[in-house]
């Protein structure tokens, strides 16, 4: 087979084995008529057994009455035992035209006295017990019978008990329990299919919300994100209901986030390609090299920032919609932290800012905390280049970690002694695209907004004052404070 063959083959092979989509309905109608399908047969096998018994009865009692008067013409004279059947009596026991009458009359020692001598006798093992009637089926000349015998004792001698036994065929019994058969059955054949629609009646009626539900969800427009109204919703379809709100409201979060990140980085980009753009067509116009030199360190600047800009709002954009999705773990804050300041001592170093870690090298084991180290190096790196930006030439930046092993509390600090926030913007600072008044610092006024959004993916507070309080330069402090650890109970 070529190669070109065995391409198209694929997906047909792979169709024969897909799953065909399943039918709630036609389950559910499955699940409820299969057993009451499987029932039926059931319940007539059982009512063929109820009617032989129920047809049994009468005629039994009758057969006992029979056997009752027949004993009446059993006589015993001097040890001699006769039955002295009347004409009448014998041509009672032959009026029945539908079945067949036997009996049998056995004297003491097993001889016959009247009746059929090919009668079958009663089983060995049991006990004569003079007067009582009892009943068995059997076989007489091929015909199933029902049998009624007794021993009849005379002289009030228990030694000597006569044999008596009158059966009759079935031909009656079984046209009795047809009968009956025939009257439960033929209401059974209308009830069935009339069960069948009245189920098949629920279901479409119980399944209609759900059809009113998809038809809901159908018409909605394709920008319609907000919650399905879940008061006329079935109680067992409601938290699939709730399931697909919460979907929604967290679709909704996302596009919200997706469209404010595309109008925030059409924004903020738009100042710098504009300089881009009239440095490149000044550079164009300028034949003095040392002119078109600084057009292109205005460029490489503005790229720079635009860069900047970039970065930062990707990362404020993966802090707020993807911080919960990220992979966690155990972290070392304090690690962590002089990470940052050992990669920031070259760019510290550019601006002549002194830079410095306070704290221990390393947290202990009970202060750990569990988060996203991605999210959290990038929260620290931005608390450190905004000190490190507002600090100025020949300033002083200093991030601290301060841990309470008893308690379990964690504050990250960085500080620096720069002009500082007024504590009216403090709060406004944490939002994006905020910038504090007065300041000349280039920026994009996204660093805190980050700092702030990371810090409460990870259940922590920011808080910001004086470095310096009372001083011209009071220099800002932000600090990070981290909830306890919860640790698991020992058992």
């Amino acid at each position: 087979m070529s190669e070109e063959k065995r391409q198209d083959s694929g997906p047909v092979s792979f169709g024969l084995f897909q799953r065909e989509q399943r039918s709630l309905f036609g389950e559910i109608l499955d699940w409820m008529l299969t057993p009451l399908l499987l029932l039926w047969p059931l319940s007539l096998a059982l009512t063929w057994f109820v009617a032989q018994g129920i047809a049994s009865k009468p005629f039994d009692r009758a057969l006992e009455f029979n056997l009752q008067a027949l004993t009446q013409f059993v006589v015993s004279n001097d040890g001699r035992v006769t039955f002295n059947l009347t004409p009448q009596a014998r041509d009672l026991l032959r009026a029945d035209d539908s079945d067949l009458v036997y009996y049998q009359v056995l004297d003491p020692r097993g001889d016959l006295i009247s009746g059929e001598s090919d009668f079958p006798l009663p089983r060995d093992n049991e006990t004569p017990e003079p007067g009582r009637v009892l009943l068995r089926d059997d076989i007489v000349r091929g015909d199933e019978v029902r049998v009624a015998y007794t021993w009849l004792s005379r002289n009030n001698s228990m030694q000597r008990l006569v044999l008596m036994q009158v059966a009759e065929t079935k031909g009656k019994r079984s046209t009795l329990a047809t009968e009956i058969i025939k009257g439960v059955m033929v209401p059974q054949f209308v009830i069935l299919p009339l069960a069948v629609l009245l189920v098949w009646l629920a279901l479409v009626r119980g399944i209609r919300p759900l059809n009113e539900l998809e038809q809901r969800i159908r018409a909605r427009k394709p920008d319609d994100l907000s919650p399905i109204e879940e008061s006329f919703i079935p109680q067992e379809v409601a938290p699939l209901v709730s399931s697909i709100n919460d979907l929604l409201t967290r679709l909704k979060t996302s596009l919200t986030t997706q469209k404010r990140f595309l109008a925030d980085a059409a924004h903020q980009l738009k100042t710098p390609l504009a300089g881009l753009r009239m440095q490149a067509e000044l550079a164009q116009r300028e034949t003095d090299p040392a002119e078109i030199r600084g057009s292109l360190q205005q460029i490489a600047r503005a790229s720079s920032r635009a860069t900047h800009t970039v970065n930062q709002l990707l990362a404020l954009a993966r802090a707020e919609t993807t911080g919960r999705t990220l992979p966690s773990g155990t972290v070392d804050m304090a690690r962590l932290v002089t990470d940052v300041v050992r990669d920031s001592v070259p760019r510290a170093m550019e601006y002549g800012i002194d830079l410095g870690y306070e704290g221990p090298e390393q947290v202990p084991k009970e202060c750990l905390i569990e988060g996203n180290p991605t999210l959290l190096e990038e929260m620290v790196r931005n608390l450190v280049d905004n000190a490190i930006n507002y600090a100025g030439r020949g300033g002083v930046v200093t991030a601290r970690m301060l841990v309470d092993r008893f308690s379990g509390v964690m504050i990250l600090q960085v500080e620096d002694d720069g002009p500082g926030i007024p504590e009216n913007e403090r709060e406004f600072v944490l939002q994006p695209f905020y910038r504090a008044l007065g300041t000349n610092v280039d920026g994009s006024g996204l660093g805190l907004a980050i700092v702030h959004e990371i810090a409460q993916q990870h259940g922590a507070t920011v808080h910001m004052d004086d470095a310096q309080p009372g001083r011209p330069k009071p220099g800002l402090r932000a600090s990070v404070r981290f909830a306890p650890r919860k640790t698991a109970p020992q058992e």
